[in-house]
């Protein structure tokens, strides 16, 4: 597989848009709700499509997620975008006891995760979401690789049991996905395989993991590349093979090492199959304003970063 340097790049927010407008073509129970950012959030093309079926809610995060909740009540499968930050953070309460709490079918797709969206800053990048929404009881947390992925998420998710977190971001990522692809929430995939040092990543962080162990692997190292896109539910017999299998592993996401996807994969080897892991994300830091390149650079989320955990691990 490609690292994904000479590859299409898209956003996962455009791909979330469009899975919309084709769900909704489908699927006259799919109402969709936004909190003033349907043009970031590319929830206005549903919107535009489907008028009727579309809910601006002001800036309201706290409210969108409670009418949600009410629509789901009433046979309705709610789609209920804004910024990341907003939704896992401000609406927490919300999604909490109104939409998780009753188990309710909400789909909770949020955009602009992460620290690649850039010059915002701090105040609106989202690097704790994972963790607040993992920690949530009921609720599945997914954070897609690319637009494809997404756009096979959208329509597995449609009649899931329960709340769903999808992870979405603003940067163009790299088109990784292959067109013969499945998707099944839960399931991990293996990218790459090997048997010297396994790297788990998600979202935007396959790109540098692929590119990793590419420049591994002309050292002599084999990494198997697994793409943890459902994090919540975790793929334990996946993890579980590749500890067994290679002895070794490297996390690595685009959040706070703190809570996220790799203390969730640390959290489950170390009580079954215990192994040296090294997590790659961010350390414990508040975001900054930047272009995304520069901002992954400085807070150590590439290729670099990634064989270097890669080798020390290998050490241990």
């Amino acid at each position: 597989m490609s690292d994904g340097s000479d590859l299409p790049r898209e956003s996962t927010r455009d791909a979330y848009g469009r899975a919309l407008v084709e769900l909704g073509a489908r699927r006259s129970d799919v109402v969709v709700l936004d909190a003033d950012l349907s043009g970031s959030t590319r929830t206005g093309w549903f919107g535009e499509k489907f008028p009727e079926r579309f809910f601006n809610m002001g800036i309201a995060e706290q409210n969108m997620m409670n009418v949600a909740a009410g629509l789901a009540m009433s046979g309705k499968t709610p789609f209920a975008s804004t910024f990341a930050i907003f939704a896992s953070g401000r609406a927490w309460e919300q999604v909490r006891n109104t939409v998780a709490y009753p188990s309710l079918p909400v789909r909770i797709c949020a955009t602009h995760a992460g620290i690649t969206v850039g010059a915002d800053g701090a105040s609106h990048q989202a690097l704790e979401d994972i963790a607040l929404m993992r920690v949530i009881p009921n609720m599945t947390v997914i954070a897609p690789k690319d637009g494809p992925e997404v756009e096979r998420v959208i329509p597995a998710i449609v009649d899931h049991d329960g709340p769903v977190y999808v992870r979405l971001g603003r940067a163009k990522v790299p088109v990784l996905s292959s067109e013969d692809e499945s998707f099944t929430v839960g399931r991990a995939q293996v990218l790459r395989d090997g048997g010297d040092v396994a790297i788990v990543a998600c979202g935007i962080m396959l790109e540098p993991a692929l590119a990793a162990a590419e420049t591994l692997g002309e050292q002599g190292i084999q990494a198997r590349v697994i793409n943890l896109s459902t994090i919540k539910p975790l793929d334990e017999a996946a993890l579980a093979a590749a500890a067994e299998d290679c002895g070794a592993v490297v996390t690595a996401e685009e959040h706070s090492v703190i809570g996220g996807m790799g203390s969730a994969v640390t959290e489950f080897l170390s009580a079954e199959c215990p192994v040296p892991v090294h997590r790659i994300g961010i350390m414990d830091r508040f975001g900054q304003s930047g272009e995304p390149d520069e901002l992954l650079e400085e807070y150590g989320l590439d290729a670099g970063t990634i064989e270097r955990a890669a080798l020390r691990v290998l050490k241990k």
